[in-house]
């Protein structure tokens, strides 16, 4: 596989502009940042395709270039739009609210800057791992949502089906089971 360097220099090129580019407040920017990435990630995807090949016509025995990174790069170009357009439809509907596109700090973020560090130790140590076990609201309850049936609960309910036993027919060469 032969991959040119100057294609890997500015894909990464393209990435780091990108990531810096949406670090900034400016919505303007996190714009053009998000485009960046989206085209530093279809040259990655050009560069992972390799050599191109051959379509892939019946009958003929040449190499093929892969549809998958073609797919994917595709996919890329249909994601990068759509969230462009949602960003300019964003930055729009900023600037005529305020007259800026920057995003400004509230008072969340200003709480969160000014919290110490004893108050981030205190709200680490608040965390209790049993807590993070999964729960419901339905445990016990003649309401619940989904109920598990048996053969006590319905006396239609034929639970005396064989599904633990090996079926008799691989066993019987006239309906070609057996050794294969």
């Amino acid at each position: 596989m032969d991959v040119s360097l100057v294609l890997i220099i500015v894909m990464a090129a393209l990435f780091a502009c990108g990531v810096y580019a949406m670090l900034e407040r400016s919505l303007t920017r996190v714009l053009i940042g998000f485009l960046l990435l989206g085209n530093a990630t279809n040259l990655l995807l050009l560069i992972v395709m390799g050599v191109p090949g051959a379509a892939p016509f019946f009958g003929e025995e040449r190499a093929t270039s892969d549809p998958l990174p073609q797919a994917l790069t595709l996919t890329a170009i249909v994601i990068t739009f759509a969230v462009s357009a949602f960003l300019l439809a964003l930055i729009y509907r900023s600037w005529q609210l305020g007259q800026a596109d920057t995003v400004e700090d509230d008072e969340v973020d200003i709480a969160l800057r000014e919290r110490s560090e004893a108050e981030e130790d205190i709200m680490e140590d608040e965390t209790d791992p049993s807590e993070d076990e999964a729960t419901t609201d339905f445990v016990g309850v003649d309401t619940s949502p989904i109920r598990i049936l048996h053969a006590k609960d319905l006396a239609a309910i034929d639970d005396d089906a064989p599904y633990d036993l090996p079926d008799a027919r691989a066993d019987d060469p006239s309906t070609g089971g057996g050794d294969r």
